[in-house]
């Protein structure tokens, strides 16, 4: 904080040489010096103003560094423009300087400032991932507005911090870590996604996860199913994926982490195809092995056709997509509690198969956007139980179950936070360190 202020105060200074010029009455040797000071100052600030905070940069790429850069311009610019404004008031009440000076001198200083604002949103619109497109286009639009401009700016200058704090943080620990290969397991890392995605080539389904679990030694691949089909078919494909993979490798067996209907997928696979000799271990991430309720009720209540003409869209489209046979309808309809009911009855858990669980849960509906807002609302109205959004947490509970994934406050971890679906630095939970830790663990546990 020391560091912050001496930083604005040397800025604000060197911003207010005509100020100075007739304060002290300088002689015109000594005004060319006190320029070309606060020139060098100026010009110092713009181009490395990560340089003047107090933070270690060590960790940080340059990607990084300039984005937080931004921060550091947009930050002094607020606490300057403060400053200079109280400087004017004493400078007033004190009766020291004519108005046409201090007009002159201010004119100066907010030309000075502005460029330091203009330069700090550019760098944040341009450099940061983690502010939303909507925040970016509001700035864009309405930054030059006063007192609207310093309340957002520093809204959205919080976001781009915890980025670089978090990134930073990130890199610090894989520094730590790399010689360790503390996630290269005995078994390679199956990776299966849950209904209405597909492992796309240019779009991973698990966010950021896979490439730091592969920087930590990881062996990693992914299920390949289709977005949308019955569970037995789906499992059918698994068992494909899994039998090239320890060809592949020449591996005995794998470890399976499975999102949503993925874990049921891998269940299938393990109980009824014949892969229990070859899965080590099964990891269910919000996987809703009793089911949610509002399947039924999407089902049940809505009419018929309504259910067909959403299905033979969704089925239209993910054709296009790279699905050969997508079943909008199957899939959902063994998300049903009756489904999942029949479903655990007949899928029972094998022998020499670790099976584990996690579940995430939503604090409030504003913990995510649509439409797992509502779904939300709906499961609290119709069971009132803690949920992710999709799945509730007393349906998610599977073999050893390794607890609640929980942080403080409203924003909470949806169904999509736990695979990084939106890239998105939550406070009090960092989803790749999560899978990094899933991962060591079952290191640990001999898979």
């Amino acid at each position: 904080m020391i560091k912050k202020i001496l930083t604005t105060v040397l800025l604000v200074m060197a911003c207010n040489f005509i100020l100075w010029r007739n304060v002290l009455q300088l002689e015109k040797g000594a005004f060319w010096l006190v320029l070309t000071l606060s020139i060098l100052v100026y010009l110092a600030f713009c181009i490395f103003p990560e340089r003047f905070c107090a933070r270690d940069l060590l960790h940080m790429t340059l990607r990084m560094k300039a984005l937080y850069g931004g921060c550091e311009l947009l930050s002094t610019f607020g606490y300057g423009f403060m400053l200079e404004l109280l400087f004017y008031a004493i400078l007033l009440i004190a009766g020291r300087l004519t108005w046409p000076i201090l007009v002159a001198n201010f004119l100066v200083f907010l030309l000075l400032f502005f460029l330091l604002e203009l330069q700090g949103v550019f760098r944040l619109l341009l450099l940061s991932k983690q502010i939303k497109i909507g925040k970016k286009l509001v700035i864009m639009f309405f930054w030059w507005i006063p007192v609207f401009n310093i309340y957002y700016i520093r809204k959205i200058t919080r976001v781009a911090r915890l980025e670089c704090e978090v990134e930073s943080h990130i890199i610090q620990m894989d520094a730590a870590r790399v010689e360790n290969y503390i996630c290269q397991t005995k078994y390679p890392i199956l990776m299966v996604h849950g209904v209405f995605f597909r492992d796309w080539q240019h779009f991973n389904y698990w966010g950021r996860i896979p490439k730091e679990l592969i920087k930590n030694g990881a062996n990693v691949y992914y299920g390949k199913q289709e977005s949308a089909l019955a569970v037995k078919e789906s499992a059918k494909e698994l068992c494909a994926q899994i039998e090239q993979i320890l060809v592949e490798t020449g591996a005995p067996k794998l470890n399976i982490i499975a999102h949503s209907k993925g874990g049921l997928d891998s269940r299938y696979a393990i109980s009824k195809c014949g892969m229990h000799e070859k899965v080590a271990s099964l990891t269910t991430i919000n996987t809703p092995h009793f089911g949610c309720k509002w399947a039924d009720i999407l089902l049940e209540k809505l009419p018929l056709s309504v259910v067909e003409k959403v299905a033979k869209t969704y089925n239209k489209m993910f054709k296009k997509l790279g699905d050969a046979h997508p079943d909008f309808i199957s899939a959902v309809e063994d998300l049903t509690e009756e489904r999942a009911r029949l479903f655990n009855q007949e899928v029972l858990n094998m022998p020499g198969v670790l099976y584990q669980s996690v579940m995430s849960k939503m604090n409030s509906p504003k913990s995510a956007g649509f439409p797992l807002s509502l779904t939300y609302r709906i499961i609290n109205m119709l069971q009132k139980v803690e949920n992710d959004g999709l799945v509730p947490i007393t349906s998610a509970k599977w073999g050893d179950y390794l607890g609640d994934v929980v942080v403080s406050g409203k924003r909470g971890i949806s169904h999509g936070d736990m695979i990084d679906l939106f890239r998105e630095n939550i406070a009090g939970f960092e989803v790749r360190n999560f899978y990094v830790d899933l991962i060591k663990d079952l290191k640990s546990k001999g898979y």
